[in-house]
């Protein structure tokens, strides 16, 4: 079984006949819906179409609620575009009309961005394709040299070279979006450039003012927040490594070491990471992936990543299921390597919960019996967070009657939810009543060694104190 979890963002190109079903049976775990583009009704008929597909195939899709956060942008242009030639003067003004940019200057939607930059500073447009340096600041005026040229269109992100920017992470618009997360209930629900952890707390606090429960994802694009890196990782429950944007205010060849950190961090930290921007590129328009997107999806799966994403390549482009199919053999082929299966997380480490102990001895044990498969009873998935920082080849089953737990777990590298609900008080009864849904569900046999962790007080979040191995027994 894929341990690495497959994250594809919704759009036009999953709204046709039967796409959506397809897209679960190739692999889907949970998908990303963007509110960036589209109305509050498009997103709630997506998701309301993909729960209902996934009930049809007895799969649970978690999803992923995606915040737009402060839009930095230039305005439009009167012909749609403008070509910037190396070296001619161009000038972003705040006061500038919203529909009438051309080749000398074009309107800004965040105003504030004349009070951010100073003489000298490099401005990055359209992820970095357009550069400008910053020779002046003039009240409403930026005025710039072109110093890499070439078209630009509509409405293309802004960034400063080494971040800094001071627009908050959670707009207006945010607020609004919050609570349409709320009323689809949003598995996770993603800050987009936060810039500390207050701004995670904040988007906490919405959340639940709104009625969600949702977990919080951290997305890291802004230089500044490599600073705070740590605080920002306590303060979350999921950290996701926008490449994009991140890429553009650090540098390109900063990235690869950045994400390798990151990665190394946030597992430390006991959290869980998704990696995403342009992984498989390409099949926005090309059925199969070029040899740099394998390496580049197999580099994450095999440094730690719970979660590879996908963009537009599934929102938008031609190939949707056949990108989940590519990004499913990539990710197995990554598995099988002992990199990927071998850990030494946390061998030193001091525990501070019970449950916690028990999932790391639960691991520990797996990895050293030979088990089979991990069961574990579980009210909020905790313990099987803790289970999944650790490295195994191991399925870990997330065993449970809430269906909100079953959907958060969707995310968790190496573990599956599965719909238990305990009604017996006899602990040999339980057993075997794990024992036997295991067995339909086809991941053990006879002979094979099970270990089950449960609570003595079943019904209790962060109950879980005992670890038990039986054998499992075909008839019994």
């Amino acid at each position: 079984m894929r341990r690495t979890k497959i994250v594809a963002t919704l759009g036009p190109a999953t709204d046709g006949p039967g796409v959506l079903e397809r897209m679960v049976r190739a692999g889907l775990d949970v998908v990303r819906v963007n509110f960036s583009h589209g109305e509050a009704a498009d997103h709630v008929r997506r998701v309301e179409a993909v729960r209902k597909a996934a009930r049809e195939l007895g799969r649970e899709v978690g999803v992923l609620a995606d915040l737009q956060g402060p839009k930095i942008r230039t305005d439009r242009f009167e012909q749609g575009k403008v070509t910037l030639e190396e070296g001619a003067r161009f000038v972003l003004d705040a006061a500038h009309p919203a529909h009438a940019g051309t080749r000398e200057r074009v309107g800004l939607t965040y105003k504030e961005l004349v009070n951010d930059v100073v003489k000298g500073n490099i401005l990055l447009l359209d992820d970095g394709k357009i550069v400008l340096e910053v020779e002046d600041v003039a009240g409403s005026e930026i005025i710039c040299r072109v110093i890499t040229g070439g078209d630009l269109s509509n409405n293309k992100g802004i960034n400063r070279l080494g971040g800094g920017l001071s627009a908050a992470a959670i707009t207006d618009k945010d607020r609004a979006d919050i609570k349409v997360a709320a009323a689809i209930h949003a598995d996770y629900v993603a800050v987009s450039f936060p810039r500390n952890a207050s701004d995670i707390h904040e988007a906490r606090e919405l959340l639940r003012a709104a009625g969600g429960h949702g977990a919080i994802v951290a997305k890291i694009e802004r230089a500044e927040s490599l600073s705070g890196l740590e605080e920002i990782i306590a303060a979350t429950d999921v950290v996701m490594i926008a490449r994009g944007d991140l890429g553009v205010e650090i540098g390109d060849a900063e990235l690869p070491a950045v994400q390798k950190q990151i990665i190394h961090m946030v597992r430390n930290m006991n959290r869980v990471v998704i990696t995403a921007t342009q992984m498989m590129q390409s099949m926005v328009s090309n059925s199969i992936p070029t040899r740099a997107e394998v390496f580049d999806v197999a580099n994450a799966v095999l440094d730690g990543t719970d979660a590879v994403m996908l963009s537009e390549e599934t929102a938008m482009g031609r190939y949707p299921v056949k990108v989940i199919e590519a990004m499913d053999r990539i990710c197995r082929g990554a598995e099988k390597q002992k990199i990927a299966i071998v850990s030494r997380h946390r061998v030193s480490s001091e525990f501070n919960h019970i449950d916690e102990a028990i999932a790391m001895a639960s691991m520990y044990t797996a990895n050293h019996l030979h088990v089979r498969a991990i069961a574990a009873l579980t009210e909020s998935g905790a313990t099987t967070q803790w289970m999944s920082r650790i490295s195994s080849d191991i399925p870990i089953y997330a065993m449970t009657r809430h269906e909100r737990t079953r959907r958060k777990v969707t995310l968790y590298r190496g573990v599956y939810p599965l719909a238990y609900d305990v009604d017996t008080p006899s602990d040999a009864d339980v057993n075997r009543e794990v024992v036997g849904e295991l067995l339909k569900y086809g991941t053990v046999q006879d002979g094979d060694l099970v270990i089950i962790t449960k609570g003595d007080l079943m019904g209790t979040h962060g109950a879980t104190n005992t670890m038990k191995i039986v054998r499992v027994t075909a008839g019994e």
